[in-house]
């Protein structure tokens, strides 16, 4: 067969990337449901998107500081999607999700209808721009969730539809951020809400702190029932990506323990 046929194209690169940040580091093998229907969708084999990834894994700074060297050969050729993504990260996973709606046949504002209901009545670029926000948190979210093997880095609740990615640095505030799956943690409904709200925070060790808000609430069975048991836990210890220190300080000193209202 001709090598030349067999050379990656930049939206192979670009889909096996998109899988990349989607799943676990320890589910990158052949048999995985997500790579064999990938290898489908574009006519590769399981193994060689298994390889790509791999690749991806050996450019990851997360996987190099571990030691973890990934597969070098082929390095060159992920290199700039890797680059691309973390200069211009929320036009590179639109740009995913587009080309992969097309690979299945859809459109992506059909396969991401289900978030898009509310928008009928938006013309012109505000169609395209809420379309491409939402498709990219919802892409956060699953990077997300998968860094934090599907579990509430608090409780640990296992159950997707009452998980949530949660912005350290909230998505209004830093737009070079927005997507970055360090800006990120998994929370159940309840414990997203009161870190959104600064009722809690994370400090630098991981660790959860309450501020004096909820400190007031000692007395009420909802505190011993879901808050006393947590004080000074750490969270779930994420599987590739860690909660950058400088997210976590910029949340501790312009969200948690502003006086809200209870």
């Amino acid at each position: 067969m001709n090598n030349q046929k067999n050379l990656w194209t930049r939206e192979e690169l670009i889909l096996a990337f998109n899988l990349y940040l989607k799943l676990p580091f320890g589910k990158m093998n052949k048999s995985t449901a997500e790579i064999v229907q990938l290898a489908n969708l574009i006519g590769r084999t399981p193994s060689s998107i298994g390889m790509r990834l791999g690749n991806f894994a050996s450019v990851d700074p997360f996987h190099q500081e571990r030691g973890v060297g990934g597969l070098k050969n082929g390095m060159n050729q992920v290199q700039p999607i890797w680059n691309e993504f973390f200069n211009n990260q929320e036009e590179l996973i639109f740009l995913s999700e587009k080309i992969l709606a097309q690979k299945e046949n859809t459109s992506i504002e059909k396969k991401f209808e289900d978030i898009l209901f509310d928008t009928k009545d938006l013309k012109g670029n505000d169609v395209i721009r809420e379309l491409k926000t939402r498709v990219n948190q919802s892409v956060f979210r699953q990077m997300v969730l998968a860094n934090y093997d599907t579990k509430c880095a608090i409780s640990g609740i296992n159950i997707p539809a009452l998980l949530l990615a949660s912005h350290i640095v909230p998505w209004s505030k830093n737009e070079q951020h927005r997507l970055n799956p360090e800006n990120g943690i998994c929370f159940s409904a309840l414990y997203d809400k009161a870190f959104d709200k600064g009722l809690i925070g994370i400090n630098i060790n991981h660790e959860i702190i309450f501020s004096d808000t909820i400190k007031q609430k000692k007395e009420n069975e909802f505190y011993s029932r879901y808050f006393a048991s947590i004080e000074h836990q750490k969270i779930m210890v994420a599987q590739k990506y860690l909660p950058r220190k400088e997210f976590l300080e910029y949340h501790l000193d312009t969200i948690f323990n502003k006086q809200i209202t209870l």
